[in-house]
Parts: C-alpha cells; structure tokens; sequence
C-alpha cells in the first residue's frame, strides 16, 4: 500500500486524503449532472453538494468523538493533527449531510425526493473511491485470515494508523469499495427506470445498510462503543446504525411504492416535483 504519494518540505500528502478529496468532487459532478437531466438547477445542486459536504466532514467527526474513548476522555485531541487528519465515521457523515441537504432542498424550494435520487449513485461512487483511499492508508482493517486474498500491510501503515502487520488481514476495505461499486452501477441503472421519487435513495440505504452489517462481521479495528450497547448487543455501532438505516429504508421505500400505485414513470408526482424559484 501506498500511505504518501509524495512530501512537499516534510509536509506528506496523503494518498487518503487525495483519494476522499477525488471521491467528493466526483460525487458532486454526478449529482449534478443527474439532476440537471431531472430538470433540476444545475447551480443549485452545487451549491446544495458543497454545503452537503461540509455536514458529512462535521458529522463524520461528531460520531467519531461520540463512539471513541481516546477523544473522550483526553479532550485536547480533538486539536490534534491525528483528530484533524483522520477522515472520521462514514455514517456521521451521511446522516449530517442527509439533515443538511433536507433543510437546505426546502431552503431552495428542491423537490426533496427527486434531489436525493439524483445524489444517490454519486454518493455510491464516492464511497467506493474513499474505501480505496482507506485501503491505501490501512485503516477500516479486518480481521486475521488465511484466505488467499488476505493483505499485509506496510510498516508506515502502521505508523500512521495502527494497522497489523505481523499476519494477512480481510481487506474489508475493498470489500466495500466493490460492493459500492456495483450499487453505483445498478442505482444509475435505476434512475433512468425509476417508478417513483424517492426509489433511488432508500434502494440505496438498504443496499449499503446490508453490505455494511454483514462486512463489519469481519472487520477488526477499534470504533469504540456508545452507551455500552456494543458489549451488550455485540454488534458494532455500525451495524446498529446499518440495521436502523436498512429497516427504516426498506419501510419507506415499500409505503411510497404502494403509494406511487405501481405506474410506471414519476406521472403521480408531477405536482411534488414542481420547482418554485428560491427565495433572494
């Protein structure tokens, strides 16, 4: 694995942080473009992503801080290089920048549905690009394995992050990088076929909801607990928040497929998607 791409001075660039940086801006080109052919301001999508963005690096960072001891009880890391260098938890993310755009799309009087549907597989393929970047810096590590496709990672992976490296390791990292992959594929195939807003996005949240339970079953890296519930459950907090997401997305997307009343075509929510100018 590759941790440092290059030093400017001795200052590193990280091949994460260029690989998260790729995954953003690919996201956000994505959107975009979906949008623009749903009828949706192009503009305002940028501007909806970018502020996105910045809820999933906040949101991302308040989980970590909630889930991990280190930064509890030893609070003067938060201003550390490590906190500000470490790329946080996925879901923190997701859930700050999902909040994020629900207020800002009614903000920018956006049909919230038909906007996340068009954000849906570009968030798929950022995921994929980011595990990638984890990949490269070794964490999200999983656990020992004989497997023939077990990894061993290098010794400034483990510098940087901690990661073993005395024995061959699930990568778990790439597991999800081609899980989510494949969902960027099928939910781009989906939008162009799609029965009603909103099917796009929750295909998407029981899609990765279920990849993420079932491969944090082989992941091995310390994410701390919240409230205990890990040690009592024993599931990650991940996985919990993965069966909240998955259930939760798989009940709404069966009410609002009944409700779109099995047309084809968004015909029945013409008058939802209706785009009215943003207020000055």
């Amino acid at each position: 694995m590759f941790p440092e791409l290059f030093r400017i001075g001795n200052f590193p660039i990280n091949t994460y942080g260029v690989l998260l940086a790729l995954a953003f801006l690919v996201a956000l080109i994505i959107a975009a473009r979906l949008a623009a052919r749903d009828g949706l301001p192009r503009e305002r999508i940028y501007d909806l992503g970018l502020w996105m963005l910045l809820a999933a690096l906040v949101g991302s960072k308040l989980l970590m801080l909630w889930t991990e001891p280190a930064y509890r009880e030893n609070p003067w890391q938060l201003f550390s290089l490590d906190f500000l260098r470490s790329g946080g938890v996925f879901y923190g993310g997701l859930i700050g920048a999902i909040v994020t755009g629900y207020v800002l799309a009614r903000r920018f009087r956006l049909p919230w549905w038909k906007t996340a549907d068009a954000f849906a597989p570009g968030i798929a393929l950022g995921q994929s690009i980011g595990r990638l970047g984890c990949f490269s810096a070794g964490c999200c590590w999983g656990k020992p394995t004989s497997l023939p496709w077990g990894v061993r990672f290098t010794e400034l992976g483990h510098e940087i992050t901690g990661v073993p490296i005395d024995e061959p390791l699930h990568p778990t990292q790439l597991y999800e990088a081609g899980a989510t992959l494949l969902f960027f594929f099928f939910l781009l195939w989906l939008h162009k076929r799609k029965r009603f807003s909103g099917q796009v996005i929750l295909f998407y949240t029981v899609l990765y909801g279920t990849a993420r339970f079932l491969i944090e079953f082989v992941r091995d890296d310390p994410r701390g607990d919240i409230a205990g519930l890990t040690t009592l459950t024993g599931l990650s907090t991940s996985q919990m928040i993965s069966l909240i997401v998955g259930i939760a997305g798989l009940i709404i997307l069966i009410l609002r497929w009944r409700k779109s009343g099995g047309r084809g075509g968004e015909a029945g929510a013409k008058v939802e998607q209706t785009i009215k100018p943003a207020r000055a």
